[in-house]
């Protein structure tokens, strides 16, 4: 009998004999290892951040990662499997940063403030040290004693990649192709760069209004389709077929002939696109269904929930007194996990204190219970999923439903105690990013351990290369977070009267003014004529409007001269291009427990959908993340799903051979293709929203733009060429690897 990595039976007190023997020593936390893990943190930070905001999704980074780095270590010269994974350890704290902060940071701008990096920054190098420290004592237990029981099936995946990297696989090109041919696909797509045909073909049928079938034909979205399987991209697809071709058509048959808009609209339904119906009427429902979907889970969960909390109190007892002689069970020693622990929760309070969100000044007792609640929260979370993890992976971690628990408590503790102002809605978001964050890294961070438990790597080096990974990508999140925002923002024309804004402070009507002036030299406005012209943004004040019955919620430029609204300020962040849904979801559930004020009608619709669902035998969360995102993002990534469907169906009628076996784990060779669509989209994506910085601040425009009259710029092309990148996909999926 062997195990996971093909190992003979153990022969070492514990049970279990590591790849790289306790008494062994090779080279493991070295210069270049750190160095290079440190550079694709950065990189599958910043990759996360662009492809979570868009897709509501995220695929883990450890095996791309670890492949990558045996090719460019074996490059530099013999390199150590013990190199390596501390390369993909370092790698992957970005991802799982990168995904805790997406989820919830974001929801800042929902609430009516500003993001800024340094803030993205503190709030997430203090959850992932939680999340690392936090986890340490746990490993023991669950790493070690539990090895049987806790496949950790990403941790577990990785080690076979670097153990077939140490015996001479070479798979790397697989990922480069992917690079090269997403790259150069997404360089003539993105709309930020040469738009050579349009990035999104869309087709409204007369015969169904309301309803729209429209593909944001990027090679990411194909590549996260292609990694979470037909079955996963088929429910996510069912739940947006269901909204865009069901749902919005229904309301625009049942509600056109109304001559006045219908809360939360504002406009009449007959006069509403698709895009403006779906934002205000069935978003409030996929809230519902969401966060209902993510309670759901979590309930599902509170047997194991339990267990886990009981496991790590009584690992965190034992921690103190073990010794761990061996290398390879030495870590970090727990006084530096206890005082760190107490550090982070008092920088948390300095935070809160001395550098408050601008406009969201709270007391000193709220700041000492935020900074409480995230030490009760975190530490109970980052137990939970440190397990969870080890049964169901990376991947089905219910996170969302995590913060979502956490959101609804802390509301619930600031509506107690009176604390319902705009900044405890801050304030609150505040815990659940830390807690999120905590919670994610230390899923992750567990994976990671399992695989260095597997090669013999030394914990402690490991645990220090997490926070040093932790450091160096927080960095490039926070700014990546904030060029998205400008990057992909629009100005959109409007001439709209609109009573002072001083009244509608006093009417409370939800609109507050922001004193200060818009601060742009010069921004572009989109016509309603779809042309575009640039204005000078000296003289302009700012409204920020929340829960109001004149407009939407958002930002608008407001002209004091003649009273009007003269723009809305579309931010990057919360748009159809980068929805953030999650994010969007923990501001409607906190904004909705402070102020009383939700659409209940409509998020009581998407509960009783996922119950219906979830009676109907099928797991209801990929599904309300379905019918909550666009079906501009669900159809690509079902896509991708048919593709892996048709890979598998093809190596099934060759008899199921060694490739079928590939076919239905992390390191196949379509999951390293899709892996190498997901990084090209992402990086030259983010080369996009660069350039569309560079073109705001010079007021240059136009620099790469192909002219939208050019032969190629066409829907059936943008199919067409959709098409052939998915047969890429489909061919380099059936070439086995070496």
């Amino acid at each position: 009998m062997t195990d996971t990595v093909g190992h003979h039976p153990p022969t070492t007190g514990d049970g279990f004999s590591p790849y790289v023997p306790p008494s062994e020593s090779r080279p493991e936390l070295t210069f270049r290892a750190l160095l290079l893990g440190c550079l694709f943190g950065i990189l599958f930070g910043a990759v996360t951040v662009y492809v979570g905001l868009r897709a509501g999704l995220t695929v883990a980074a450890s095996i791309p990662i670890a492949v990558l780095s045996i090719s460019v270590l074996r490059a530099l010269g013999r390199a150590s499997i013990l190199e390596n994974n501390i390369v993909q350890t370092t790698g992957n704290a970005g991802q799982s940063i990168a995904a805790g902060v997406i989820f919830t940071l974001p929801a800042l701008i929902f609430l009516g403030f500003d993001l800024e990096s340094f803030r993205i920054f503190a709030l997430a190098l203090i959850g992932g040290w939680l999340g690392v420290f936090f986890m340490i004592p746990l490993r023991r237990q669950l790493i070690v004693k539990e090895h049987a029981q806790l496949p950790y099936p990403e941790g577990t995946a990785c080690a076979d990649v670097l153990l077939a990297g140490e015996r001479g696989g070479s798979f790397a090109s697989r990922v480069f192709w992917g690079l090269g041919l997403g790259g150069l696909y997404t360089l003539f797509q993105n709309e930020n760069l040469l738009g050579a045909w349009p990035s999104t073909p869309n087709y409204e049928p007369r015969w169904l209004p309301g309803s729209a079938l429209r593909a944001d034909a990027t090679p990411e979205y194909l590549g996260v389709g292609y990694i979470i399987g037909p079955r996963v991209a088929g429910v996510i697809f069912s739940g947006s077929v269901f909204s865009w071709l069901v749902v919005l058509p229904a309301i625009h048959f049942f509600g056109a002939h109304a001559a006045q808009a219908i809360y939360p609209g504002i406009l009449p339904i007959a006069q509403m696109s698709p895009s403006d119906l779906w934002a205000a009427y069935v978003r409030p429902m996929g809230a519902g269904a969401v966060a209902a979907a993510g309670i759901l889970t979590l309930l599902r969960t509170l047997p194991t929930l339990f267990n886990a909390l009981r496991s790590g109190l009584r690992a965190m007892r034992g921690a103190a007194s073990t010794t761990q002689p061996r290398r390879t069970e030495r870590d970090l020693p727990f006084s530096v996990v206890l005082c760190g622990s107490v550090l982070l929760v008092i920088c948390m309070f300095l935070l809160l204190t001395f550098k408050p969100i601008p406009g969201a000044q709270t007391s000193l007792a709220a700041n000492l219970a935020a900074s409480l609640l995230v030490a009760l929260f975190g530490f109970l979370f980052v137990t939970v999923s440190s397990r969870i993890v080890g049964l169901i992976g990376s991947s089905a971690n219910p996170i969302s439903g995590m913060t979502i628990a956490t959101l609804m408590a802390t509301a619930a503790i600031f509506l107690v105690k009176g604390w319902t102002a705009p900044a405890f809605g801050a304030l609150a978001i505040t815990i659940g990013g830390v807690v999120c964050i905590a919670a994610a890294n230390a899923g992750d961070t567990s994976q990671d351990l399992k695989t260095g438990y597997l090669l013999g790597a030394t914990p402690w080096k490991q645990q220090v290369a997490l926070l040093i990974g932790v450091c160096v990508s927080t960095v490039a999140i926070g700014i990546t977070l904030n060029a998205m925002n400008r990057g992909l923002e629009e100005f959109h024309a409007m001439n709209q009267p609109i009573t002072p804004f001083w009244t509608l402070q006093q009417s409370a009507d939800g609109v507050t003014l922001e004193q200060q002036h818009f601060s742009r030299r010069h921004f572009r406005v989109r016509m309603a004529d779809h042309t575009e012209r640039t204005l000078d943004g000296a003289d302009y004040m700012l409204l920020n409007a929340i829960g109001s019955r004149q407009l939407p919620d958002g930002k608008y430029l407001y002209d004091p001269q003649t009273g009007r609204i003269i723009a809305q300020w579309i931010q990057g962040i919360g748009s159809e291009r980068a929805a953030a849904p999650q994010a969007r979801l923990m501001a409607t559930v906190i904004h909705g427990i402070l102020t009383r004020q939700l659409p209940w009608g409509l998020i009581l619709m998407g509960v009783f959908l996922v119950v219906a669902v979830e009676l109907l035998g099928v797991r209801s969360l990929s599904f309300a993340v379905g019918f909550y995102l666009s079906i501009a993002t669900t159809l690509p990534i079902f896509c991708g799903g048919v593709v892996r469907w048709m890979v598998d169906q093809a190596v099934a009628r060759n008899g199921g051979t060694n490739d079928a076996e590939e076919t239905n784990n992390e390191i196949s060779p379509g999951s390293l293709y899709a892996s190498g669509l997901i990084a090209a989209g992402g990086v030259v994506g983010l080369l996009g929203v660069a350039l569309r910085l560079y073109e705001s601040a010079t007021g240059r425009y136009d620099l790469l733009q192909m002219s939208p009259h050019n032969p190629l710029y066409h829907d059936w092309v943008a199919v067409g060429m959709f098409a052939l990148l998915a047969s890429s996909l489909f061919y380099f999926a059936r070439r086995p690897l070496k």
